[in-house]
């Protein structure tokens, strides 16, 4: 009797550390093909891009598209901020680019000079996360994707996140900073007050750029962007 009772542990434990086994080699593969495949779209050029290069980023899409020339030459799939930390609508550039070692930032990360935060471009461990409002604000890619993009990628590029816009809450002035302002300087650079970059950095520039429509309003150019200055902006 107790043989045979010793002989029933033994066979549920080895079927116990085969279903474990068994899951550890499925949790792998499945990683390796959400890595190799599942965020591809397929039929597009490996080809590396040999004219003046920018990516647009569209939040709403999850969609990455690497432009040559002002035209799109490839799209990428990607993960993006998720709805309490979204990532930083507005134009940017690539500060600097870093190899890793295939942590949480994957194996590569162009870094963004976004003036409120750490943002940046870079790979991932979690491949299934891509095509999902998933990060912390970042823009996430699959690691062979990154790579790539990394390669072809200079320092210096011009990177514009691309988002819903929303009514601004608060009052803008000078020094402030975040989307609200980017927003700001949007609908300024549309009126033609402002040139530049958007980079929601409430800055000399944008002050007067302010004042200047203040005053073609009829109201003090204190520049100040409070609910009355907003509402003529219709923002």
């Amino acid at each position: 009797m107790k043989a045979l009772i010793i002989r029933r542990q033994g066979f549920f434990f080895s079927v116990l550390t085969m279903l474990l086994v068994g899951l550890v080699i499925a949790s792998i593969a499945i990683d390796y093909w959400a890595e190799q495949e599942l965020a591809a779209i397929p039929g597009q050029t490996e080809q590396a891009p040999k004219g003046k290069i920018s990516l647009v980023i569209k939040i709403p899409a999850r969609i990455l598209e690497l432009h040559e020339d002002g035209k799109v030459y490839k799209k990428y799939r990607i993960a993006v901020g998720k709805s309490d930390t979204p990532s930083p609508i507005g134009e940017w550039i690539v500060d600097w680019k870093s190899y890793r070692a295939g942590d949480i930032f994957g194996t590569r990360f162009l870094a963004l000079n976004v003036p409120w935060g750490g943002y940046g471009i870079h790979g991932t461990n979690q491949p299934w996360s891509i095509g999902h409002f998933a990060s912390h604000g970042c823009i996430r890619m699959r690691n062979r994707d990154v790579e790539e993009l990394f390669e072809w990628v200079p320092v210096g590029t011009p990177v514009r996140i691309e988002g819903q816009v929303f009514r601004i809450q608060r009052t803008l002035k000078i020094q402030s900073m975040g989307s609200d302002v980017v927003q700001l300087q949007v609908r300024l650079r549309k009126l033609g007050y402002l040139e530049g970059r958007a980079d929601g950095f409430f800055n000399r520039d944008t002050d007067e750029a302010v004042k200047r429509f203040q005053h073609d309003k009829g109201i003090t150019p204190n520049g100040i962007v409070d609910r009355k200055t907003l509402n003529l902006l219709d923002i």
